[in-house]
């Protein structure tokens, strides 16, 4: 259990075109995901953003490693002054007019066991409102607005 990757999946109120759009274009991104300064989905591009906890914030460093236009976005996920290194692999499947997410993060035994920020359950908690909540509601916004 310790070095299983965390999965999660949801059916999102969109087809996979709008999805794929929403996890590539940082400008919706910011609206569900986080604030990033620049994304490209290319492989090989770097991006950083911060994130974390109330007690702490922490600079997140990732770089692209995998891209299928429409399909699947991969990339790594360390931060700034932390050992440890993830992979954060997002898949679409078209279902109808609706898209099943699936979000793959594996790696998280490899930061440091001592912080809880750094817990899987952490990761968990995270993950699980990103993806179970904050783009759930954010392709529901834009069904009412449609």
């Amino acid at each position: 259990m310790k070095n299983e990757p965390f999965v999660i999946e949801r059916i999102l109120n969109a087809s996979a075109d709008r999805v794929w759009k929403a996890i590539t274009d940082k400008d919706q991104m910011k609206e569900w995901y986080f604030n990033l300064a620049e994304f490209e989905p290319e492989v090989g591009f770097e991006f950083t953003f911060e994130g974390g906890s109330k007690e702490m914030t922490y600079v997140h460093l990732c770089k692209i490693t995998k891209v299928e236009p429409g399909k699947l976005l991969q990339y790594s996920w360390r931060y700034r002054d932390y050992p440890g290194n993830s992979f954060v692999t997002w898949q679409l499947f078209p279902e109808g007019d609706k898209t099943r997410l699936k979000l793959t993060h594996k790696g998280l035994e490899t930061f440091p066991t001592d912080n809880k920020d750094f817990a899987r359950n952490s990761f968990e908690k995270g993950w699980t409102y990103i993806i179970g909540t904050s783009i759930v509601n954010y392709f529901d916004k834009q069904a009412e607005i449609l």
